[in-house]
């Protein structure tokens, strides 16, 4: 690193000397980083802040003061000043959202799509007794019998072994022979 003091190199660096101004900001910017991260509480943020002090530095060149031979105090304080302004606009942002009307609960898509067409051309009693089985459950009876798929198939398509659709689709059966049940489910049990 160059011993040449920063008042020269700004000097230099007001002059036009791309160089010079280049030279400023190796010295600097690792220290007004620092700072800055102090400051902010995302490292996001002290990067912006670190950029917005030395575009800063270069747009308002000719006021910026030079004290005891370097910029970093004007970077410095005009770094505090810029987190200031970001910790200003974080608040403002959070504000806005506070005031947001909250969204209601999100509906399940497979859910939504299950209650409009899934049940199609069924009797209601059916489809309502259809839809209060587990989803799992749904899934394992459609493919099997409404679909028609064989229960290695079922198993492989929802992930389950075998044995596991075996046991679900044997659970639906029970509980759809319940007294509770239409008689036309009784028919998708045999």
């Amino acid at each position: 690193m160059s011993t040449v003091d920063d008042s020269t190199l700004w000097a230099d660096a007001i002059a036009g000397d791309g160089e010079a101004f280049g030279q400023i900001f190796d010295r600097h910017k690792d220290r007004v980083f620092r700072h800055a991260l102090r400051l902010v509480d995302q490292r996001a943020d002290a990067e912006d802040v670190t950029a917005s002090a030395f575009l800063e530095l270069w747009r308002r060149r000719h006021d910026a003061r030079v004290v005891s031979g370097t910029v970093l105090p004007w970077l410095l304080v005009t770094t505090t000043n810029l987190t200031r302004n970001v910790h200003r606009s974080t608040r403002r942002h959070r504000a806005l959202l506070a005031r947001l009307p909250r969204p209601g609960p999100a509906a399940d898509p497979a859910q939504a799509y299950l209650d409009s067409r899934a049940f199609e051309g069924l009797e209601p009693e059916i489809a309502s007794a259809l839809r209060d089985l587990p989803v799992l459950d749904q899934q394992v009876l459609a493919l099997t019998a409404l679909e028609g798929f064989s229960m290695e198939e079922a198993g492989l398509a929802l992930g389950l072994s075998t044995s596991a659709v075996k046991s679900r689709l044997h659970r639906v059966r029970r509980r759809l022979r319940s007294p509770q049940t239409p008689p036309l489910l009784k028919e998708i049990q045999s």
